[in-house]
């Protein structure tokens, strides 16, 4: 059973989840600086992380689980929230240029299927950044927060489920390395820059970006896989570094 709705908007209300909002937008920044001119979907519980791409997106909306359910976002603004089954999402084919799925993965019971149905509709080499819980770090290990909940996953374990789900991971990043304590929350700035040099394997949130591909081998299969090709569009791309992908021991 997904976290509901509410128990998202109180942990994001909260010190703990203002710091876990903080550290990951941080590091979605670096991935995706701006999305000028580009159509973005948000997938799973991820409006407290797309307001700021609003000022230059062509379009920005957000699909909830049906299991989870949905708030009105943006605040003050026409809807931009679509309540969806996970593997039947109400959209075009390739529409999307960026997808940003947040407390989409750990509780989905078809997994497979709601990845196909977002490769469905992102346009072609269209880019997915994922954020899920770190199974190594503090936070996938308590209750305090919705990190807590369903299946955490490592490095190693996100880039191959990514894969086999024809796309490309190219890049990913840990974050959020206060300790899931009350009393901590007040320090977060501090826990960041300490911990990406002391123990860095232990952020409590893994980041990954990849992006679609038309043509993929995967783990599962013996050979090359065609998909059925969407019309190509003219797109711009986004500028700005990257982090360095670093792969799981």
């Amino acid at each position: 059973m997904r976290v509901d709705v509410l128990a998202l908007q109180r942990f994001y209300a909260s010190s703990l989840g203002e710091a876990a909002r903080r550290a990951a937008a941080r590091r979605l920044a670096a991935l995706w600086p701006n999305a000028d001119g580009l159509d973005v979907l948000g997938v799973g519980y991820p409006s407290p992380y797309l307001d700021r791409f609003r000022g230059g997106a062509r379009r920005v909306v957000t699909m909830m689980p049906a299991a989870q359910g949905a708030e009105p976002w943006p605040a003050g603004a026409r809807v931009a929230t679509a309540l969806s089954e996970e593997a039947r999402l109400p959209f075009m084919d390739a529409v999307f240029d960026r997808v940003l799925m947040v407390h989409g993965l750990e509780e989905c019971d078809a997994v497979p299927a709601m990845l196909r149905e977002i490769w469905r509709v992102m346009a072609p080499e269209g880019r997915l950044v994922v954020i899920t819980a770190n199974r190594w770090s503090l936070w996938a290990q308590s209750d305090i927060s919705p990190f807590g909940h369903g299946r955490p996953y490592s490095r190693t374990q996100l880039a191959s489920l990514l894969g086999d789900s024809m796309f490309e991971p190219v890049v990913s990043a840990r974050a959020l390395y206060v300790p899931p304590w009350r009393w901590a929350a007040g320090a977060a700035d501090a826990f960041e820059r300490v911990g990406e040099l002391v123990w860095p394997a232990q952020g409590g949130l893994v980041l990954m970006e990849a992006v679609k591909r038309l043509y993929a081998t995967t783990a599962r299969s013996k050979g090359r896989v065609l998909l059925a090709k969407a019309p190509a569009r003219s797109r711009p791309e986004p500028n700005g570094a990257l982090p360095e992908n670093k792969r799981d021991s």
